[in-house]
């Protein structure tokens, strides 16, 4: 399970995060590209924009899901 104190520097602020546990497979960037970007230098996930729409959001909720490492959360600050 994400934990929000291990979250990624790059993401912002709000409910949905990436944490340190990424093992940058991908996923979430092929289920959410309007959502979550990678840290090329890094070699991890964050999360660049919060879901605005009810497709965002139910893409983030999926990437969130379906993530192997459950690096994704959705408990950060609102």
């Amino acid at each position: 399970m994400a934990e929000v104190d291990d979250k990624n520097p790059e993401n912002v602020d709000g409910k949905f995060y990436v944490d340190s546990q990424c093992i940058d497979c991908d996923l979430c960037r092929e289920t959410a590209p309007a959502n979550f970007e990678r840290d090329d230098e890094e070699g991890y996930s964050y999360l660049f924009k919060q879901p605005e729409t009810a497709e965002e959001l139910e893409l983030c909720i999926e990437a969130m899901e379906g993530c192997p490492v459950e690096a994704i959360g959705d408990d950060g600050d609102a």
